[in-house]
């Protein structure tokens, strides 16, 4: 049986945002990298990766019932 994670993805990324991003279904296992994956997410383009507010990255597991945000890269100057 699956889980669900919160999902949010930021600026350029709202493009890629799926339609139930509340209860966006995985497996427990799953890293943040193949949810971007799922999402046909450029992974050069998540660049910034937080996992219940804590800076992770594309490789953090999950296991169901998190909140995850991911940020492009940022520009400046």
């Amino acid at each position: 049986m699956g889980s669900h994670i919160s999902l949010n993805l930021y600026a350029t990324l709202r493009q890629y945002m799926p339609e139930n991003p509340d209860r966006f279904p995985i497996e427990p296992g799953t890293t943040v990298g193949e949810v971007a994956d799922r999402l046909s997410i450029p992974l050069k383009q998540a660049k910034l990766v937080f996992v219940d507010s804590v800076r992770s990255d594309l490789s953090t597991p999950l296991k169901g019932g998190e909140r995850v945000g991911i940020f492009p890269p940022v520009g400046g100057g």
